[in-house]
């Protein structure tokens, strides 16, 4: 046969041909009488037999799904295999049947993943006798890899990630195990270890500073903390003799501007009392002597509104003891103790009501 007697075939000109530049047709080899063996004839020496289950992804009574020993340069390439040592003339009518429906579920895996578009199916058969299904994944958008030469392209690109390959192997298998069988393949764990040794930089002059300023022991924390007394933390610290919250004498800025700022509640129940004291939106009465001296509480019970005993109920409490600040409007902002009375009514410190 002379060398090269024809042109290149077309297909060498194809987008998918992987090869380009010059190239030349092998010579062919002539034919053999006999064919030699092919790996596991006779059941004897079969790879696929002797493979234990925890070296597929997903193993089923009767089928099993295994994958190359490492990544490709397609998302996935994987392979079928019955249990049985058979080819695929030799299936029952049982296996013959679950090949088409296994063949179709492992299709449906696959191309479920990632950046897969098509998953190609091939069954060759040449190199071993026990039956075995290819299942490559072309990648989406790759256009060149289309059609017969997937195999090749299999070779020819960049391996994946391995991480990407182990989940995409376990979800595979996840998906089989829906309808059955155990998944054997799981994704790839995070490698993760602590440093033994912690590098800290040298100090700089500021922060030598920093360090020499930095309290050193329980005496020099205790030195630089402020009094215990809680009171020290707040602006309205109480003076000698005086309620917490009272403002102190002279001090403007502590003034109630309306009832509800910080007021207590003995005052907010008097100004409620109060007749027309605008307290619930009406406005004051200044024709109304009905309201007691601002000076002046005139106890009606022993018991304080908010449910403790008033010691100074025994009589008329003046303002020397219960300070009181004058609004705007002369009425009291703040009592101490005891019930402001009205003419139209008076909340009554024994009941716990206010009659309006």
């Amino acid at each position: 046969m002379p060398e090269n007697p024809a042109p290149l075939p077309d297909f060498t000109r194809w987008p998918s041909f992987p090869f380009e530049g010059d190239m030349r047709v092998k010579k062919l080899a002539p034919p053999v009488d006999v064919e030699p063996p092919r790996s596991g004839e006779d059941g004897l020496d079969c790879v696929a037999c002797a493979t234990p289950d925890d070296a597929y992804i997903w193993v089923s009574e009767r089928w099993r799904v295994r994958a190359m020993d490492r990544p490709t340069g397609l998302p996935m390439v994987l392979i079928l295999e019955c249990r049985s040592h058979l080819d695929m003339g030799d299936l029952p009518n049982l296996l013959a049947a679950e090949l088409g429906v296994m063949t179709v579920r492992l299709e449906r895996a696959i191309r479920s993943l990632d950046g897969v578009a098509r998953v190609h199916v091939n069954r060759w058969g040449d190199g071993s006798a026990h039956l075995h299904m290819w299942f490559l994944a072309r990648p989406y958008g790759r256009l060149q890899l289309r059609g017969t030469f997937l195999s090749l392209w299999d070779d020819i690109l960049p391996v994946i990630p391995e991480p990407q390959w182990r989940e995409n192997l376990a979800l595979v298998a996840a998906w089989l195990a829906d309808f059955g069988g155990q998944a054997n393949a799981e994704p790839a764990h995070i490698q993760w270890e602590s440093p033994s040794t912690f590098v800290v930089p040298p100090a700089g002059p500021e922060e030598d500073r920093d360090e020499a300023r930095r309290p050193t022991t329980l005496g020099d924390v205790q030195a630089a903390s402020p009094p215990a007394d809680s009171w020290v933390r707040h602006s309205d610290a109480p003076t000698a003799g005086s309620l917490p919250g009272t403002p102190a004498p002279g001090d403007t800025a502590h003034e109630f501007s309306s009832p509800s700022e910080g007021a207590p509640a003995s005052s907010l129940v008097a100004d409620a009392a109060a007749p027309g004291s605008g307290f619930f939106g009406g406005s004051p009465d200044p024709g109304n002597s009905s309201v007691a001296p601002t000076n002046t509480v005139t106890p009606t019970s022993s018991t304080d509104p908010m449910g403790g005993t008033d010691p100074a109920a025994t009589g008329t409490t003046s303002d020397e003891n219960d300070p009181i600040v004058q609004t705007a409007e002369g009425r009291p902002g703040y009592v101490g103790t005891g019930v402001l009375s009205t003419g139209a009514g008076s909340a009554a410190a024994g009941s716990g009501s206010t009659d309006l």
